[in-house]
């Protein structure tokens, strides 16, 4: 194997590794808006509990369980 050959081989391996690596990165973006998305909503709903729990009159408290359980 010639030493062009080698340095063939590098390239070819390496721009593999460069789309892996570029395929990768946009899942980790995709993902972290994702997960934005459902941290804002679960703030959302929290928020509509929260109202619906003060409308209602409940106690904001946990629920406290029966020392019976």
């Amino acid at each position: 194997m010639t030493d062009e050959d080698r340095v063939e081989m590098l390239e070819f391996k390496l721009a593999h590794l460069e789309r892996g690596l570029q395929e990768l990165s946009d899942v980790v973006i995709r993902q972290q808006h994702e997960l934005e998305q459902a941290r804002s909503r679960v703030e959302q709903l929290g928020q509509v509990i929260a109202s619906l729990q003060q409308d209602a009159g409940a106690p904001t408290e946990e629920f406290e369980v029966p020392p019976h359980y």
